[in-house]
Order: C-alpha cells, then structure tokens, then sequence
C-alpha cells in the first residue's frame, strides 16, 4: 500500500496548522493505479483540497481543514477506499519496485514478483516492512522493522533484518526464506514482537537470536544463509527528469515544497491511461515515477510538464536531502542548508543528508542533521541545537558511526555540515567521534 498526502493549502502554498487533520492512504510497495488515484483526487478536489504530498514510506497523505473532513471521508468511502485519520498505525510497504528495470539491472526480482508479494500481504501490517532488491541504493534498506532484501545468489530466496522496534538493534537472521513465504512469516514474527514487548518492543537490549528460536523454521521453506550478506556501496542516481531506458523512457519529478498540485496529478493519471504508461510509482524521496513511457508519446509529456511549469533539473545537493514527513520546521531547515551548499558549490556526490527532528523517527541518510532541546520540561522545548551523526562507512543503510560534531547553535550548522560533506571525500583524515546512536 502507498499512502497519499493529501494537504490543504492556500494559494500561496502556506500550510494551515489550525483544526488539520491527516488522512493517510496507503499503496503497497509504492505502486499507484492511476485509475485509483484520479478517483481519489477527485474526491479531494470535492473537499478543495489543492495540493498532496508523497510521505518517506511512499504514501500520500492529506491533510484537511475540519469543515471539509466529513465530506472527504464520506466521499472515500464511496470509493471503498482504505484510509487512516490522525493515525499511522498500518504503515506502508516500502519497496524498491519504483527502481525496478530503470536503476537495477541484471537481477531475478521482476515486476511479477513484486506484485505476487504485495498480493500475498493480505493483512494489514502493525510494523514496518520493507522489501529490497540487494542490488541497488535508491530505496532504504533498514527503516522497517522487517526488512526483507532480495539474496543475490538464490533466485526466489531472501536475507531478513529484524530492528527492533522504536531501537537501533538490528539482527540479521540465521536463514534465508523463500518467496512463498515472505508474508506469511512476516505475520508471525510480528505477532511474536507484539505479545512479547517488554522483550522485543522499545528495548535496547532485544535479542535476536531468542526471537529466532521462538519462530518454528520447521514450518516455512527456508535455507541456512551461506554467508552475511555485503551491502551495496551507496550511490543515488540522478531520480528525476525525461530520462530513456531500452526501448522507453521514464520520467521523475520532484518538487522543492514537497507540493504536488491535484490538478496535474489527475492529468498525469489521464496521460497514464491515455498512452498505457500504468507503471506509476512513489518514491521514498518524496517524489513519483512513471515508467514505460513509449518514445512516440515523449512529446505529449513534455507538454503537459509545460503546461503546469514543472521544473526537472534540481541540483543535486538539493535531491540528496531526506526529510521527515509532517515537519515545516524540518523542510524549512534543509532550505536554508540547501542554500547554504549551493552557495560554496558544495559537492555532495554519494551522501545523502538528512534531518530528524523528533525523537524515535527514522530517516535514510550518510549524515543526520538532528534537531534538539537542550532543555526539555514534559511537552515543552527550549533553547533547540543541532547534532550532526554520520553512518558508519557514510552508507545510509549502516547504523550511526560517529558524531561529527554536536551541540550546535543554528547559525553554525551549515558550515558544519558543509565540513561533515568534505569529511565524507577525505575519510582517511574524519574526525574519530563517539559512537552513538540515532
């Protein structure tokens, strides 16, 4: 399931914070019927909704002043649409579907499989699961709870990582597990987690192995792992723009303001449907994909990038950056950085930059930004500062490393940053920091 966003705004795109509530919809592994989606956004233009975003865990969400909330969920419910207020208690799959035959090549994990795994999911999920193909770093590995990554070597087998919930422990599992049996195993795993919490819920301590030997192996289809699986080294490619693959192309889009207006998106779903390109997808980096794009319809998407002014050439720096979903504070803080990069050139080739302004979140980064009160008095923060972390080997899908610096006051943090930046292209010389985590 992908949850959608969708958000009210006024036309100055300002966000509106007073009686908003969320309404999260969620699209397994990020894939989007277009069909589905033109219906739902004509059901969020009935409540005046103007602008959606995509979420972290590929979901659109919106959020929706309270006048208009009644007919917004009446509306969904025509449509036998599935849908969460104020909640996120069924997170969304997380997949690498959206990189499939564009950024990963050479690999057994096809279209056809992803979706005989979504269909097998037919419960909905209280953790987070993601589902990864090993050959690629375009979507996180590790921000589930369970995280099944696609072996390298055993066609139709799967290396699987187990974090503990709201804990940075992480436990790679002793088997390999075949396809059929992904999501059924899922579910008991889950269901072990939470009936036993004071072991394996907000635990530092959870351990690994004791889970292992309360799943019965002997019920599932399973191979002992002949080696740990080696972690692709990080490398996120260029994810938007008019771009050509074998015979097709894809297009990418991304928008600073994380703002994607209803009017364009049902225009895309129409252009979707119209030249048969049904391969729409959301990412984790907040933004879509549509893959299968005939050459001979390029023009008509060009056109219709012309007619809303869709910019597709941001700089890099700028797509590097993830955020946490819900925050203004946040995306007003990687503005200002952006700037900041922007002004000294900066190179950010191969890191990914991100900031976390809660506790407990999780965000797919090299180097972490994390905001936080030097003083905390129950619900009440003051005097804020930031921290600046980098993962170990600056692989976003490694645990915390060392702190690059911390305890930072606002006005210094982009030059510090822009240092942890420089640090990641002279790593024989990076400051030895303390091992924390995030």
């Amino acid at each position: 399931m992908i949850i959608i966003i969708f958000s009210f705004f006024s036309s100055s795109k300002t966000i509106k914070m007073k009686n908003i509530n969320t309404i999260k919809i969620n699209f397994k592994g990020g894939i989007i019927p277009p069909a589905d989606l033109y219906n739902i956004l004509l059901a969020a233009e009935k409540s005046e909704l103007l602008y959606v975003r995509f979420g972290l865990r590929q979901q659109l969400l919106f959020d929706v002043p309270i006048e208009n909330l009644d007919n917004l969920t009446a509306e969904l419910g025509k449509l036998k649409i599935n849908f969460e207020l104020n909640n996120d208690e069924y997170p969304n799959i997380v997949s690498s579907y959206p990189a499939e035959e564009i950024f990963i090549k050479d690999t057994w994990l096809t279209e056809n499989i992803y979706k005989e795994i979504f269909q097998s999911f037919s419960h909905e999920q209280h953790l987070k699961i993601n589902i990864s193909d090993s050959n690629q770093s375009f979507t996180p590995m590790f921000t589930g709870n369970i995280n099944w990554v696609a072996s390298p070597d055993e066609t139709h087998f799967w290396h699987l990582f187990i974090r503990f919930p709201k804990t940075n422990v992480v436990y790679e599992w002793r088997d390999i597990v075949h396809t059929k049996e992904l999501a059924y195993m899922s579910f008991f795993i889950e269901e072990i987690i939470l009936n036993e919490r004071e072991k394996f819920y907000n635990n530092d301590k959870a351990n690994g192995d004791e889970l292992y030997e309360k799943v019965n192996t002997e019920k599932f289809y399973v191979k002992s792992v002949p080696w740990p699986l080696q972690l692709p080294s990080f490398n996120l490619p260029y994810y938007e723009g008019l771009n050509i693959y074998d015979d097709k192309y894809w297009l990418g889009i991304y928008m600073r303001d994380e703002l994607f207006s209803t009017r364009f998106l049902k225009d895309v779903c129409k252009l979707c449907l119209k030249t048969g390109a049904t391969q729409l997808c959301s990412t984790p980096w907040k933004t879509i994909i549509i893959k299968g794009i005939g050459r001979h319809h390029r023009k008509q998407w060009n056109h219709l990038l012309d007619k809303y002014y869709i910019n597709l050439r941001h700089a890099a720096n700028e797509l590097n950056f993830q955020v946490e979903d819900n925050s203004l504070k946040a995306l007003q803080l990687k503005h200002h950085l952006v700037k900041y990069l922007n002004g000294y050139d900066t190179r950010t080739f191969g890191v990914c930059i991100g900031i976390k302004t809660r506790r407990k979140s999780e965000v797919f980064c090299s180097i972490l930004v994390r905001r936080r009160p030097l003083i905390r008095l129950g619900k009440l923060e003051l005097f804020h500062v930031y921290d600046i972390l980098c993962a170990k080997d600056y692989n976003p899908n490694e645990r915390t490393d060392f702190v690059y610096s911390s305890t930072n006051p606002k006005f210094v943090l982009a030059e510090q940053l822009r240092r942890a930046v420089l640090s990641y292209y002279n790593r024989t010389r990076e400051p030895k920091g303390v091992p924390v985590t995030r």
